[in-house]
């Protein structure tokens, strides 16, 4: 079995003095995986340790990979993402995956921060309150989309208009304007979301395009891409990078 020096100490990092049971089990499957995830990909690109980890732990939640997630969120803690960031990526997903799909890693985060002696709960990071959420909200969405979403709230036919109205509300004026992540972070991890869960293309190509007005450039997403490939195989990372040259192309 041949994992390559730059694999191993790269695992290492990750999992520091962890000897995997598939080296036993599965030591060919380990071999190419390690060396292409841990080796070849992780050589890409210049993609910071930090970011890579939040946008793998964000594609694990749009995927449902909640044993892998489990087995990566300590690694990612040891890169330096924080306990704050890494409930801000859970919390925000539920406006992404639905809270059926987010209970789960809601309840992996407090097992695994609690084992690691972090007290909960973290301290709260919201700004706004069930009075002004809308509005800022609507402000949100409008700093990351453009002045166009400013009466999109209250756009659509009657019997769903309250849907856009919850969007601002809700999965803007609730999760966006909390402190923890900015917003170029919450638009790279709502990428992930879409991207993982698959059957998003079109708000997927609307987030791509948000990510890039905000200075996450084509770049940048295709960087992340590339380096959560690994975690959620060829055909949504084929389909998120179609979607990535459709936005770039729009903007042009």
């Amino acid at each position: 079995m041949k994992i390559t020096e730059a694999a191993q100490n790269y695992h290492e990092k990750l999992f520091p003095g962890y000897q995997s049971t598939f080296l036993e089990t599965d030591p060919e499957f380990i071999e190419r995986f390690d060396n292409f995830a841990f080796d070849e990909v992780v050589s890409q690109d210049d993609l910071d340790d930090r970011t890579r980890m939040m946008a793998i732990l964000s594609v694990l939640l749009g995927c449902q990979g909640i044993d892998e997630f489990k087995a990566m969120l300590p690694a990612a803690l040891n890169f330096g993402v924080t306990a704050v960031e890494v409930k801000e990526i859970v919390y925000q997903s539920a406006a992404y995956l639905g809270i059926g799909r987010v209970f789960p890693f809601l309840h992996a985060v407090n097992e695994i921060l609690t084992a690691r002696g972090i007290k909960l709960p973290l301290e709260g990071q919201a700004t706004t309150t069930m009075e002004n959420r809308l509005e800022a909200g609507i402000q949100a969405q409008v700093d990351i989309f453009g002045d166009s979403m400013r009466d999109f709230w209250k756009s659509g036919p009657e019997e769903s208009r309250h849907i856009n109205h919850w969007l601002a509300a809700n999965c803007f004026g609730d999760y966006y304007t909390r402190k923890g992540l900015d917003y170029k972070q919450r638009e790279m991890i709502t990428f992930c979301f879409l991207l993982a869960q698959g059957g998003c293309e079109p708000q997927l190509t609307s987030h791509a395009a948000a990510n890039m007005r905000l200075g996450n450039d084509k770049s940048f997403l295709i960087k992340v891409i590339s380096q959560c490939l690994p975690f959620i195989g060829y055909p949504r990372s084929l389909n998120a990078l179609r979607c990535v040259n459709e936005a770039a192309a729009k903007s042009e």
